[in-house]
């Protein structure tokens, strides 16, 4: 589901209702199961930018494949928003993200902080603190800072790490976590 202003259901949008309604309504029937695999897998990414307003809420891979539209749409709300230069995101982060969220079971959407970044915005970064890498992952599109009102930075620093699947990073005193699709590691207190 894409999340539209003023546009009617797109087909995306009527295959997560489907989803969604079985999976609600699975509960109540004795071959659950069977209704849940007919229903397929899929997953799905939820976030909104303090700094465009923008929100996304898409489901972007369904049964093994990712959906290329949904793939473009995320590209475009994690682009470089100084530049508006935007690069198509590894699928693996996006994968990273969504899987900690779902482990830490809310409904409240990220907010990402940063997501892509051009190398002229790194660079400018860089020069403002310490914490910015020169070869950041932000920059192959491998990587997001988010933040949860509901969820502790530690909450969220533990579920991504449990998917150990990239590179987790906390940020206590900025209050966020940074998720890559980089080496397997943790650092930050």
């Amino acid at each position: 589901m894409t999340e539209t202003t003023d546009k009617g259901l797109t087909r995306r949008a009527l295959l997560g209702i489907f989803a969604a309604t079985t999976v609600a309504a699975a509960p109540t029937y004795s071959h659950a199961f069977g209704l849940l695999r007919s229903a397929g897998d899929f997953r799905r990414i939820r976030m909104y930018s303090g700094r465009t307003g923008e929100s996304i809420d898409t489901i972007y891979w369904i049964d093994g494949n990712y959906i290329p539209e949904a793939m473009n749409e995320i590209s475009h709300f994690m682009r470089d928003w100084r530049s508006n230069a935007a690069r198509s995101y590894d699928p693996r982060a996006i994968d990273i993200m969504a899987a900690a969220h779902r482990m830490l079971d809310v409904n409240e959407p990220y907010m990402m902080l940063s997501g892509y970044r051009s190398p002229q915005t790194n660079a400018m970064l860089r020069s403002q603190s310490s914490g910015v890498a020169q070869n950041s992952l932000h920059m192959q599109a491998k990587a997001a800072d988010l933040r949860l009102r509901s969820r502790s930075v530690a909450q969220m620093y533990r579920a991504a790490a449990a998917c150990n699947a990239g590179g987790v990073g906390r940020y206590s005193r900025s209050n966020f976590v940074h998720m890559d699709c980089g080496p397997i590691r943790t650092w930050g207190a």
